[in-house]
């Protein structure tokens, strides 16, 4: 019986992938780091939630590199589709957002794991072999604050401050108007805003207000 070649073996041997981001340059620089190595192979790419599970569903690879902040569908409705479709294929969430609600969306959604786009070569390969084995893979960063998310009480509490900005918006105020209003920047409402968004687990202003209202931090609305 004849042996397989060397290249066959690496072949079987190599982590399929399906690319989802939308932007090309990105798309096409993965592509090419992967390529370039022996243990990888690029099945298909995707511009936005929906084109990912389609990809995944037709080409069934192992890992599914996918972005949160897409077009149309993003990210982490993607991956709640493909869970709720029993798919086999890992889902490695590789974005600029660490925020807590990027972060915890996307695992809840069933993200196999979390990394960052600033993250060395050699730590996406690792990740992206541990996702293909069905490891949990996070960025260092981000499980740091998870860690301590867990291991500090109280602290999805929301500040006065925080309260404040999130009864402005329940109004209906303006970024610029509540700036306004608390002599504040509009950038440091934003990042009041970020801090609700996460401390909540909301993905928007409108989810925020009906999830404080439902918790009783902002009373009856």
């Amino acid at each position: 019986m004849t042996e397989p070649s060397a290249s066959a073996a690496s072949s079987v041997l190599a982590i399929t992938l399906v690319i989802a981001d939308d932007h090309p340059v990105v798309r096409h620089g993965l592509r090419a780091i992967f390529e370039a190595s022996s243990g990888f192979t690029v099945l298909g790419e995707a511009a936005d939630g929906r084109e990912a599970v389609e990809q995944v569903t037709r080409l069934d690879p192992d890992v599914v590199l996918m972005d949160l902040r897409m077009p149309g569908v993003g990210g982490v409705e993607a991956i709640s589709r493909l869970s709720r479709r029993g798919a086999r294929t890992k889902v490695l969430v590789l974005t600029t957002y660490d925020s807590d609600s990027d972060t915890i969306p996307a695992i809840e959604a069933g993200a196999t794991g979390y990394l960052l786009k600033d993250s060395p070569r050699d730590e996406l390969f690792g990740a992206v072999r541990a996702a293909a084995e069905g490891r949990t893979v996070l960025s260092p960063a981000i499980a740091t604050r998870l860690v301590t998310r867990v291991r500090t009480p109280g602290n999805d509490k929301l500040s006065s401050r925080e309260q404040d900005v999130l009864r402005l918006v329940a109004k209906g105020t303006s970024n610029r108007e509540i700036a306004a209003i608390l002599f504040i920047s509009e950038a440091t409402v934003k990042t009041h805003l970020t801090h609700v968004y996460g401390k909540l687990r909301a993905k928007d202003r409108a989810a925020a207000v009906a999830i404080a209202y439902d918790r009783g931090i902002l009373g009856l609305p």
